[in-house]
């Protein structure tokens, strides 16, 4: 028996509306409560995105490691050319290495963390 359930996955920024509205309209979530300070997303069906701003954030670094991205998001698409194009829209912007063009696309949300989108 565990000794506990996974609740969230909780993403450090420094603004947490920006990237609260981002990930409402890039994933389907609900924000069930945004603050200054933080913030809790969810999808109604036991997958949650919980935010916190910090002081001083910056931004992972990808592919680089200088500041590592430590994890990462993966959105389930139904066109990969399409789900880009909407997600670039919302405020998500592409970095020049993709390591499977075709495959699964790596974006950066607009605080700068990697994530991937892929048909799945």
């Amino acid at each position: 028996m565990a000794v506990g359930r996974l609740a969230a996955v909780t993403l450090d920024c420094a603004n947490v509306e920006e990237l609260a509205a981002f990930y409402v309209a890039a994933a389907g979530l609900e924000a069930v409560e945004v603050s200054e300070k933080g913030a809790f997303l969810s999808n109604g069906d036991g997958v949650a995105v919980a935010l916190q701003q910090v002081e001083g954030y910056r931004a992972p670094e990808w592919p680089g490691q200088t500041v590592p991205q430590q994890l990462h998001l993966d959105l389930a698409v139904e066109d990969l050319a399409k789900a880009e194009a909407e997600l670039l829209e919302l405020g998500a912007s592409k970095p020049a290495e993709q390591p499977a063009e075709g495959k699964y696309l790596v974006l950066l949300d607009p605080a700068g963390h990697p994530f991937c989108a892929a048909v799945w």
